[in-house]
């Protein structure tokens, strides 16, 4: 839901005393909570567009974020009340950022008078967040790397599932070459196409 109201105002009062349009952007999780609060504050704060939404931040899907990203025009400054209330984590909230930079547009939230990106504090306190977030993806891909090698040394085997155990194979190929079954029979007993059937002998089948 877009507010309109503050495009009444005059010239004088449609931005700050920087000249800078305030674009204010308000969520609330739940249809039962209301946007009241958050409405007053960035009206207060000199917002004369107010985007609005009752979305869950985990929400990939926000339609109001989105036309509010849309609708940003170089200098225009986008307010919140917390920085919660836009993104849902670092790497999220470092995504719009930098959707909002590309616009020549700036962030800047109420509660959090650090996250300024029209100061050069704020941004570079946006810089250090980012060059954070990159540190703990590295951590992860390491951790992942780590743990995986480790898995493997111990015998775990990755991927999906085999269609047939180890027995099943044995039991397969017992009867294909003692009992002379074809392996279309064999896979119909087992439950499984004859392809599948015969990609689980091919190993020893080609060492022999």
């Amino acid at each position: 839901m877009i507010c309109d109201r503050g495009m009444k105002m005059n010239a004088t009062q449609n931005s700050d005393a920087s000249g800078r349009l305030l674009i204010g952007y308000a969520r609330v999780s739940t249809q039962g909570q209301d946007l009241d609060q958050q409405r007053s504050a960035l009206t207060a704060a000199g917002c004369v567009r107010l985007f609005e939404e009752k979305a869950s931040g985990a929400k990939r899907d926000r339609p109001e974020l989105a036309r509010m990203l849309d609708h940003l025009r170089p200098g225009d400054v986008v307010t919140i009340t917390r920085l919660d209330r836009l993104a849902r984590s670092t790497a999220d909230l470092l995504h719009i950022a930098e959707r909002i930079k590309e616009a020549g547009a700036g962030l800047r939230s109420l509660a959090e008078p650090w996250a300024d990106t029209t100061s050069p504090a704020g941004r570079m306190v946006l810089t250090v967040f980012a060059g954070i977030a990159d540190f703990e993806r590295a951590l992860i891909v390491e951790r992942t790397s780590t743990g995986r090698a480790a898995a493997k040394a111990r015998g775990v085997r990755f991927g999906p599932r085999p269609a047939l155990t180890i027995e099943q194979i044995a039991h397969a190929r017992e009867l294909i070459e003692r009992e002379a079954k074809t392996v279309a029979d064999v896979a119909r007993l087992l439950g499984v196409h004859r392809a599948t059937l015969y990609r689980a002998l091919a190993p020893d089948t080609a060492a022999k």
